[in-house]
């Protein structure tokens, strides 16, 4: 059943465990993460960004997902989400091929000028039946990080964040507490201390980008404190890239599908091993299956 992100992290919130939100650039990293909620009985989210939208054709990897998800999965709660739409333009485009769910990043960006878009994006979204996701605070990427890092210039102000979220009227909010994206310097120890007082005057679910390296200690640690959702890019390349390599040095395989196929079969093994981190197996039952048409 295809359903917004909002309707699966309210569940996970009420619950205390965690959603896992997996990129998808293919066919192939489609199936694993199907595949592997499906087996685990996990709701999941896959997500689809500004830039594979670019590459695969937003309009034709959005119907993948969903058609796969449908016939193949059809009581599983997926969730179909545009991660780091940098423009209302894009996100505009998003909802209009269908995504359920999108994230509108403004965090770059001051705060009055991430407010004033967002509040444009959720306009629209609403409008439509579309959950939306914002970001206040910056999670680093590799490329930005320089030399010592000051952290308090990135991590979400707590108090600011209340005010963001009424100002806006977002769904979910993604924060900022020493994560960062792919596998770059990160703080050595997150903000838990801060984790905890944003979930406590916030009401909406929170987010955490940057955890494709985050382990058992860490997670565990900041969904007891009020993570909902953990986004996971990069440890999905790696284990896709990983498995192709070997398959080319080891087997000297020729045709694309001995290539792929262990490709696949690696991101679903990673797949399923972050969802048990995430504490999502079995989360599956008592999603309403008429939320998202």
């Amino acid at each position: 059943m295809i359903l917004d992100t909002k309707t699966l992290l309210v569940k996970a919130k009420e619950e205390g465990y965690a959603v896992g939100a997996f990129n998808t650039v293919n066919l192939e990293t489609t199936k694993a993460i199907l595949n592997a909620a499906e087996e685990l009985r996990a709701p999941v989210i896959v997500q689809i960004t500004e830039k594979t939208m670019d590459y695969a054709g937003g309009r034709a990897l959005y119907f993948l997902v969903r058609n796969m998800a449908e016939f193949y999965h059809p009581d599983l709660p997926v969730a179909i989400h545009l991660d780091h739409g940098k423009s209302l333009d894009v996100v505009e485009r998003a909802i209009e091929i269908g995504f359920p769910s999108v994230m509108y990043d403004g965090s770059r960006h001051p705060y009055v000028d991430n407010v004033r878009v967002a509040r444009q994006v959720v306009e629209f979204a609403h409008a439509k039946g579309v959950s939306v996701q914002g970001e206040l605070g910056n999670v680093p990427y590799l490329s930005e990080v320089r030399g010592e890092v000051d952290w308090d210039e990135y991590m979400t102000d707590p108090d600011e964040a209340v005010r963001f979220v009424g100002d806006t009227g977002i769904d979910t909010l993604a924060v900022a507490i020493g994560n960062a994206h792919g596998f770059a310097m990160e703080r050595p120890e997150p903000d838990y201390d801060r984790l905890s007082k944003i979930s406590s005057l916030v009401s909406v679910p929170l987010v955490l980008h940057g955890a494709s390296d985050w382990e058992d200690g860490k997670v565990t640690e900041v969904i007891r404190r009020g993570i909902s959702c953990f986004n996971v890019d990069t440890a999905i390349k790696l284990a896709f890239i990983g498995a192709v390599t070997h398959a080319v040095e080891e087997n000297g395989k020729t045709d694309i599908r001995d290539l792929v196929g262990p490709a696949m079969e690696a991101v679903q093994t990673e797949v399923m091993r972050k969802i048990r981190l995430f504490e999502g197996e079995g989360k599956a039952e008592g999603f309403a299956s008429s939320v998202a048409s």
